[in-house]
């Protein structure tokens, strides 16, 4: 079995490797970047009207053969869960190239093409059931379930001819899903020959992540104390992060207002799991229409997609008689809608990444709240591992290797871990 991955030992984000065995090669994810090679934020505009030749050469698509033309020498790609620096670019593959995934992932695939305008359409998916195997040509593969702040989210053993990779993908051990890396440990492979391991974390300040049951106490305590409206900026996707927020809420007495993206998703994704939806029954939980999104759906024939959410619907002259009664999930696009919510001197609680602090269009919202009286408050957790985590499950599977992956410290792990750390570079290919 050889091994190349084409991005993702130098930087976190834009994920993509390829194993190959004797006749058969398959794709471990398909990501869009999240840094430049300056360290930047990566904004995708500039290149969407681009071929993929001039991709390639940017070095925005990896070059890798078979896999954007009519005649592909790929046998499949696996994507390991919802998050953009892991399959955002698979819209450039030749479309009749076979994608596995969860079946979850592909309905907020689904979701996403419609609410974020995206283009990641799959024509030809295949399944997979956590810890069921499955083949793709000469590998097998068995999917375990990860907690990851993404819903769905997974990692592989992928075996073949003798040799075997364990593929981490992005993982941690203090989510909601905390059980199933506890089972994951008491039925981790043995004897695998190379563990690909992510390393978001190694190089960070070292610190205890919270866990969402101390963020759930900590939304609890601000909502109970707050004497104004709450708004709360976090990922529409975090599942565990809106499963938090919503206990709280119910903790303290006060409604939880979602927009029509996230409405959306919690509904869709009720289906596969005890999550609260506006459409079953969840009391405390009504949905905001903003202007712009609920337009645009009418506009483009996807009307049904709000209307199913008559019931639920919030008015912002509502809000605004009883301010101090919501705590509102908000974003930069919806700016118009809150100048008409009359409220002044409530609070915004940041609840995602701090790098993206940085980034103009997060930076203005942050500053135009400020300047409307609103107090800023940082409450979050990581949706990657910690160090002590990282080394239990390496030191659980005992690989005769571990490669980094995911990762902006590298070098960093030959102190960290006992096992032989490789350290190797993209587009280098190895034998296992």
């Amino acid at each position: 079995m050889n091994l190349i991955i084409h991005r993702g030992t130098n930087e976190i984000g834009g994920t993509c490797v390829e194993l190959n065995s004797g006749k058969s090669r398959i794709l471990l994810d398909f990501g869009m970047p999240l840094v430049t090679k300056s360290g930047k934020s990566f904004d995708f505009n500039p290149y969407k009207n681009l071929s993929v030749e001039e991709l390639v050469a940017k070095g925005i698509l990896p070059d890798i053969k078979g896999v954007y033309n009519s005649n592909p020498e790929i046998d499949g790609v696996l994507i390991s869960h919802p998050h953009a620096d892991h399959f955002g670019l698979m819209q450039y593959l030749y479309s009749k190239v076979p994608v596995w995934l969860g079946k979850a992932t592909h309905e907020i695939l689904k979701l996403n093409n419609i609410f974020l305008h995206q283009n990641n359409h799959i024509s030809n998916p295949n399944y997979f059931e956590k810890n069921q195997p499955f083949q793709i040509g000469d590998f097998k593969v068995t999917p375990f379930w990860n907690d990851h702040s993404a819903f769905d989210a997974y990692s592989f053993l992928i075996e073949s001819k003798g040799k075997s990779v364990f593929y981490s993908g992005d993982f941690r051990a203090h989510g909601r899903k905390k059980k199933a890396y506890k089972w994951f440990l008491n039925h981790a492979p043995a004897n695998v020959d190379c563990l690909l391991l992510e390393g978001t974390k190694i190089g960070r300040m070292a610190e205890q992540p919270k866990s969402e049951e101390k963020l759930e106490d900590l939304f609890t305590s601000l909502f109970k104390l707050s004497h104004s409206i709450d708004f709360i900026y976090t990922s529409s996707q975090n599942i565990d992060r809106l499963v938090t927020i919503y206990k709280a809420c119910l903790n303290a007495g006060r409604t939880f207002v979602i927009d029509v993206y996230t409405a959306n998703i919690l509904e869709t994704l009720s289906d596969f799991a005890n999550l609260p939806s506006p459409l079953k029954g969840y009391k405390n939980l009504k949905v905001l229409f903003p202007y712009k999104i609920t337009t645009s759906l009418f506009q483009r024939g996807f009307g049904h997609l709000a209307n199913k959410f008559a019931e639920q619907k919030i008015l912002k002259e509502e809000i605004s008689k009883n301010a101090s009664d919501y705590v509102v999930l908000v974003r930069p696009s919806m700016k118009a809608d809150l100048e008409k919510i009359s409220v002044n001197n409530g609070s915004l609680i940041y609840s995602m990444w701090e790098g993206y602090k940085t980034q103009k269009y997060t930076k203005d919202f942050l500053d135009w709240l400020t300047k409307k009286g609103f107090s800023i408050y940082d409450i979050h957790t990581s949706g990657h591992a910690d160090i002590e985590t990282l080394k239990e499950m390496a030191n659980t599977i005992n690989p005769k290797s571990i490669i980094p992956i995911h990762t902006f410290s590298k070098l960093d792990y030959k102190n960290i871990f006992s096992q032989k750390v490789l350290e190797l570079n993209d587009n280098e290919e190895i034998r296992i």
